[in-house]
């Protein structure tokens, strides 16, 4: 397992962390345990996703896969709710973004500098 994969999971988990803080708030403590581990492991697939992206690419382009990738992940989710979290569906897209973001810079960044 690449380190840039390790980073995509680790961040996945702890950001479906979030997501589930969030969805708990959002419905006032009334979301089920289903619905919130499958927001949770949403996220921990679009880590997966996000780690395996292979090509070393500039910053700008990284941040767009990111953003690309998170949205694509997150609408199975989104649709499997019957369009019923739109919240979640958009912060897929920011998290994408900033696991691509992170893995760049723990990783790609440091391997484009050797």
């Amino acid at each position: 397992m690449t380190k840039r994969m390790k980073v995509s999971l680790i961040l996945g988990g702890l950001l479906g962390i979030v997501c589930i803080i969030g969805a708990s708030v959002r419905s006032g403590g009334e979301a089920s345990v289903t619905f919130l581990f499958a927001l949770w492991y949403n996220r921990v697939l679009m880590g997966l996703v996000i780690g395996a992206a292979w090509k070393n690419i500039g910053l700008a382009k990284a941040l767009a896969r990111g953003g690309f990738f998170g949205l694509l992940v997150s609408f199975a989710f989104y649709s499997a709710t019957s369009f019923g979290d739109p919240v979640s569906f958009l912060a897929g897209v920011v998290y994408g973004v900033i696991m691509e973001f992170v893995a760049y810079k723990l990783v790609t960044e440091k391997n484009l500098a050797a």
